[in-house]
């Protein structure tokens, strides 16, 4: 990471972000990281380090989908305190609730990657 132009790696979809993050060695802190803004919210229930990616990305569509449906309030405070941009809301392909979850969770994940990465980067 010696590259002072380096930019954060962009993923298509969650799945490659999630294996993007362990390539290099960040997954555990990108599960904190999620971890530790849900309990920002008041959103019970914590991620496991140890979780796997495919695991991670079940139970967070799963929470997201909760909150969008049955709390909206603590949805929009998530969305707030991991600082999802607003613009991203607008390219949401607005189908039914399970793939608006879907969508979600890769916007969540996009942001808490740039979050891990940028500290990463910066601390080496």
């Amino acid at each position: 990471m010696s590259d002072s132009k380096e930019k954060v790696p962009q993923f298509e979809n969650s799945l490659s972000l999630l294996q993007g993050a362990s390539a290099k060695t960040l997954y555990k802190a990108l599960v904190n990281q999620l971890s530790k803004d849900f309990a920002r919210a008041n959103i019970p229930g914590s991620f496991r380090e140890e979780i796997p990616p495919e695991e991670l990305l079940s139970a967070l569509k799963e929470k997201l989908y909760v909150l969008l449906l049955e709390n909206f309030a603590d949805y929009l405070n998530l969305m707030y305190i991991i600082d999802v941009p607003e613009r991203a809301f607008k390219d949401l392909e607005l189908t039914d609730a399970v793939e608006v979850a879907e969508q979600l969770t890769f916007l969540v994940l996009r942001r808490e990657w740039q979050k891990v990465w940028l500290k990463a980067y910066y601390r080496s």
